[in-house]
């Protein structure tokens, strides 16, 4: 046997053990799934296959709380929950290279360094919902997460910059299916973007968030969150960006069409 097979044997052998042991309770379930509006799209089959992802996460990541947060056990499910919806019809392996999420009680402030090409070393702070570190964590603002605030999901938000991330730079571009074509991906995303950033600058109101202009690896962010948050606006501001999501997540969240 070649080693791949045997890893994926050994490694559904393993996911079946943990489920029979760690399934989230039906109780719990019951309640993120009232509570996490990006699921609307999801059928009864696919909220059980969902069910079965984010047991598995929340048994391979670590949940840690920072400044005197207390997390309970219902606050755990809802962030595994809503951490599976991007990988539901992808794997849990596209999230192999990081294990912890950080949850603050509310935005926190976030130190960024970097050097310019005089080699001047610039430092700054901003405070910040959410960020994904390469080959790091994910942090998280719970005041974020249980905003009713439709079109915004912090969770999603930072899972899609760790798909981004996958091979080795945010740039908007992460790694796509075999079955996909990379500059027909690049074309549509590009163009929409450079529309979005010129509505902006321009001061027109858009029905996508601002953020989305900040640059070409926060754009691919923001468009996951509306393709999950809010689809039918994704699909009416930027079909064509909406049809390239549909490929890569392989969700079709736009449902009542």
């Amino acid at each position: 046997m070649g080693g791949k097979l045997i890893f994926s044997l050994w490694e559904n052998w393993r996911r079946r053990r943990v489920l029979r042991k760690h399934r989230i309770p039906a109780d719990l379930w019951s309640m993120a799934m009232r509570q996490v509006r990006a699921v609307a799209h999801l059928s009864d089959a696919d909220r059980g296959r969902l069910r079965n992802l984010a047991s598995l996460f929340l048994h391979d990541k670590y949940i840690e709380p920072a400044q005197g947060l207390e997390l309970t056990d219902a606050m755990r499910v809802r962030i595994a929950s809503e951490a599976s919806i991007p990988i539901l019809n992808l794997d849990l392996e596209h999230y192999h290279a990081w294990y912890t999420v950080i949850v603050y009680p509310a935005q926190f402030v976030a130190h960024d360094e970097f050097i310019d090409a005089a080699g001047v070393v610039h430092r700054h702070r901003s405070v910040r919902a959410g960020e994904a570190w390469h080959r790091g964590p994910v942090v998280i603002s719970w005041e974020d997460v249980i905003a009713e605030d439709a079109g915004h999901n912090v969770i999603i938000h930072e899972a899609a910059h760790k798909l981004d991330m996958l091979d080795g730079v945010a740039n908007g571009r992460p790694p796509i299916h075999r079955s996909m074509n990379q500059d027909q991906w690049t074309a549509v995303l590009s163009e929409a973007y450079d529309r979005h950033v010129a509505d902006i600058d321009a001061g027109r109101c858009t029905e996508i968030d601002a953020y989305a202009a900040k640059d070409p690896a926060e754009f691919f962010a923001v468009a996951s969150e509306a393709f999950f948050e809010i689809p039918h606006v994704l699909k009416r501001v930027w079909p064509d960006v909406y049809s390239q999501l549909v490929l890569f997540y392989g969700q079709q969240t736009a449902t009542s069409d």
